[in-house]
């Protein structure tokens, strides 16, 4: 089950995407109000999952580049109402995975996450598969079984 940790100002919009996480079989480790209590929950939970409001991201970016140095593997996803293309590349910018648009959807927003989450493994794997055949591809030769270059 992956883990997820909430961080939004907003108390409705927190319960509510907690409804929408744990409906959809996620384990909700922490909602909080600002990045710097949630600090606490990453440090104990090491979530997959953070889904952070807009208004956070804005007010406390140095949190995030400390969430993104510290769980380089944790995906991040900006909640917001609002997404324009500016927001979202500033957004990918510092490192987040995903974008969930408020109001929420609960088939929206679990089919996003999904989605993410799925993207990553596709990545990861292609990345190790590469990284398998370059070791391959790099044994000399002679280490092969092969014989020397005459030389």
């Amino acid at each position: 089950m992956l883990k997820a940790v909430i961080i939004d100002p907003s108390a409705v919009a927190r319960g509510l995407l907690n409804t929408v996480l744990l409906d959809g079989g996620y384990d909700v480790v922490g909602a909080t109000h600002t990045c710097a209590s949630a600090m606490v929950q990453l440090i104990k939970h090491h979530p997959h999952i953070v889904c952070i409001a807009n208004e956070q991201m804005v007010t406390e970016q140095e949190a995030i580049r400390e969430i993104r140095a510290k769980w380089p593997k944790t995906l991040i996803f900006m909640v917001s109402s609002e997404l324009d293309a500016a927001t979202i590349q500033a957004a990918h910018a510092t490192g987040v995975s995903g974008f969930i648009v408020k109001p929420f959807k609960a088939d929206t927003v679990l089919n996003t996450i999904r989605n993410v989450v799925i993207a990553m493994v596709k990545r990861q794997r292609a990345a190790l598969a590469k990284a398998e055949a370059d070791a391959a591809g790099d044994t000399p030769p002679a280490e092969q079984g092969g014989e020397p270059s005459a030389g």
